[in-house]
């Protein structure tokens, strides 16, 4: 088998795993290279398609402050999230704007020159940067991606998979097993340092917005090495997916809550608003209780979708602000200026994840996470809108600010090591039906509306879909799908756990909230909930 050594493994190229490359870069004692692994193209990652846009508190804005953003964030986090933390991120929020400019990152700016900020969601006030109107995750990853293939000291692996950590009896991780996609080879790649940025979970429920990738990996590979993980009970549903499947990309299309920020409302196909049943503050209250409220208003309606107005916003404004959504929308039949949009809500986010501190650090030595697939406890029970490509930035500031480079890490990984000494034969087995019965398994039994009876009949078609499983691991989609099936597992044990109704976790047999539960964790030894 093909060994190489790196300085630093990069395991995903979303905005954390491609901000942190290019900072660890920067550090005058690297000695090594860098190397940035994904499963598919650079470009292809959940920060990609985030369309909203990035939280900073900036000097500028008076109207706003880190005091306000703190409080915000914790009204959101229904108790779970941890005030330090949110404090940390919010105050480097300004920094690291001011940074990413310097790596040709473009937010958008008014005719004086000034950042035009927007609102969403149970945010007290515009704080919301975004750039291409409503393509910020995009244009950042573009620039930054541009930046990455500039840097000589960074190498990129594509269409290549992260299969094992390779984790010593000291708990320290000196590596990575991985699989090429297009050739079958394995590498063993030798670090001094590894960090999972891989995002989320989106794709293991039938309704997502997330892309084809978004299959658990990072969680599932720090899992089987023994990382401790935590509150994979929450999962963040996005209220407004347009409600037209695309089969094409496995996924539905994002309408960004900052159209509902420009004043945009949710209505039936009479155009007869009703969030005023569910929250004070309507179509503004936060995202569990929006996605909610619309699950409810489904069911008693007996529809498959609501109704976005944005007609409301008027022409010229909904058209020069949201260019993508319009023209998509457009694809699809719909002119937002004068048609309804029909929405639903769908898995958006992962607010659980790899337990880190701000330095990226995780309970394996050596081995850190940033972005999505990590918990750092900033976002709680329940993520504040556009709080995550700021936790992405921060925390991969932090992480390549704090990672050591310098350690040599000994150890036998040979019993790793065999495992995959024979290349692949690519006898592929079609994994169609068993993801479509995993999807639907996790969306009518794990989604919004959870109780004991839907967890365990969860728990119960699992163990029948892992059993109808052959697991012979010779391509990528088996690989994901052994990752998808662990995930999914922990998920639902988690919330078996949790009981109690917390932000996005919500449990029909337990509606009230727990003021004694706190966080959740999860190791391969076993749960335990505290």
């Amino acid at each position: 088998m093909k060994t190489s050594k790196y300085s630093a493994v990069i395991i995903g190229s979303g905005i954390a795993g491609l901000y942190s490359a290019l900072k660890i870069a920067q550090q005058s004692d690297l000695k090594g290279r860098i190397l940035i692994i994904t499963k598919s193209q650079l470009q292809d990652s959940n920060s990609y398609y985030a369309q909203g846009g990035m939280v900073a508190v900036l000097k500028e804005n008076i109207k706003d402050s880190v005091e306000s953003h703190i409080s915000d964030t914790l009204k959101a986090g229904a108790g779970l999230s941890e005030l330090n933390t949110v404090k940390f991120i919010s105050e480097n929020s300004d920094s690291v704007v001011r940074d990413l400019l310097n790596f040709g990152v473009n937010f958008d700016k008014d005719e004086n020159g000034n950042f035009t900020l927007t609102k969403e969601a149970a945010h007290s006030v515009n704080r919301i940067l975004h750039s291409g109107g409503d393509a910020t995750g995009r244009e950042i990853e573009i620039a930054l991606c541009h930046s990455v293939k500039k840097d000589q000291n960074i190498d990129i692996y594509e269409n290549t998979m992260a299969v094992e950590l390779l984790v010593n009896k000291s708990n320290e991780c000196g590596g990575v097993i991985v699989f090429n996609t297009i050739t079958g080879k394995y590498e063993t790649i030798y670090a001094n340092a590894v960090i999972l940025a891989t995002g989320g979970i989106g794709q293991l429920y039938k309704y997502t917005t997330n892309p084809v990738g978004a299959t658990g990996d990072g969680l599932a590979i720090a899992y089987r090495a023994g990382a401790k993980l935590r509150d994979m009970e929450f999962v963040q549903f996005h209220p407004t997916a347009l409600a037209i499947d695309d089969p094409q990309n496995h996924n539905r299309f994002l309408i960004s809550e900052a159209v509902r920020g420009e004043g945009a409302k949710l209505c039936n196909e009479l155009g007869i608003e009703f969030m005023q049943k569910y929250d004070e503050r309507k179509e503004l209250a936060p995202r569990d209780i929006v996605a909610r409220s619309i699950f409810k208003q489904m069911q008693e309606t007996d529809s498959s979708n609501v109704y976005l107005n944005a007609t409301v916003i008027g022409k010229e404004k909904v058209l020069n602000r949201f260019p993508t959504i319009a023209k998509k929308c457009l694809s699809c039949g719909i002119d937002i200026t004068k048609d309804f949009i029909p929405v639903a809500p769908a898995a958006h986010y992962f607010m659980g994840g790899v337990e880190t501190n701000l330095k990226g650090e995780t309970s394996i030595k050596y081995l850190y996470a940033i972005g999505e697939v990590s918990s750092t406890g900033l976002h709680g029970a329940n993520r504040l809108a556009s709080n995550s490509l700021l936790e992405c930035v921060v925390c991969a500031y932090q992480t390549a600010k704090a990672i050591d480079l310098s350690n040599e890490i000994s150890g036998d990984f040979e019993n790793i090591i065999s495992k995959y000494k024979f290349d692949n034969s690519f006898s592929i087995q079609d994994l169609t039906e068993l993801k479509t019965r995993l999807k639907n398994l996790m969306w009518e039994n794990v989604g919004i509306f959870r109780s004991d009876e839907t967890l365990h009949n969860a728990l119960k078609v699992l163990t029948q879909i892992r059993q109808d499983f052959i697991e012979q691991y010779n391509s990528k989609e088996e690989y994901e799908f052994q990752n998808m099936l662990t995930v999914a597992e922990l998920i639902i044990r988690s919330a078996l756990k949790r009981k109690e109704s917390r932000g996005a976790h919500y449990r029909l047999d337990y509606l009230g909230k727990n003021e004694k539960a706190l966080h959740s964790y999860v190791q391969k030894e076993g749960e335990l909930l505290c």
